[in-house]
C-alpha cells in the first residue's frame, strides 16, 4: 500500500509546466554557455559540441516556454548564442576591438548553427501558435 503511494505521488498530472520569457532566456544563456564551457574545456575551442548543444537548447526553450511567451524562445537563442561567443572565443588582440572582432568572426563562421537554431526555434512557436488558435476556434 505504501509502495503505491510513493509511486504515484512521484507522477505528475495536469499540463506541464511551462517557462516565463524570463525562464526561457535565463535556460537557453545558461544552456548555451554550459555547453560551449564544455566544448572549450574538452576540444579547447567552440566546435560541433557547441553547435549540437545550442540546436538541443532551442529546441528545449521553444517546447518549454508559455503560450504568451511563444516570441521569448526564437529571440532568446541568438542573444545567447553571441553572449556565449563573446565570453568563450580568446580575442586575437586586446581591448574592445579585440573582442569585437572575435565575436563578428565567431558569428560569420558558425552562422549556420546560429540559423538553424533560431529557424528550428521559430519553426516550433509557430507550429505551436497554429495549433493553439485551431484548438480555441474549436471550442467557440
Amino acid at each position: 500500500m505504501l509502495r503505491r503511494r510513493l509511486r504515484s505521488a512521484g507522477r505528475r498530472t495536469g499540463p506541464p509546466t511551462r517557462l516565463t520569457g524570463i525562464g526561457t532566456g535565463l535556460l537557453a544563456v545558461v544552456g548555451t554557455l554550459a555547453v560551449g564551457g564544455a566544448d572549450r574545456l574538452l576540444f579547447g575551442d567552440l566546435g560541433v559540441l557547441f553547435g549540437l548543444g545550442f540546436l538541443f537548447v532551442c529546441f528545449q526553450a521553444a517546447v518549454r516556454v508559455r503560450l504568451a511567451d511563444l516570441p521569448a524562445a526564437p529571440i532568446s537563442g541568438p542573444i545567447a548564442f553571441a553572449a556565449a561567443l563573446a565570453l568563450l572565443t580568446p580575442t586575437p588582440a586586446p581591448g574592445v576591438v579585440g573582442q569585437v572582432l572575435a565575436l563578428c568572426s565567431g558569428l560569420a563562421l558558425r552562422a549556420g548553427w546560429l540559423f538553424g537554431g533560431t529557424g528550428l526555434a521559430a519553426l516550433i512557436v509557430a507550429a505551436r501558435f497554429v495549433a493553439q488558435r485551431r484548438i480555441r476556434r474549436g471550442r467557440g
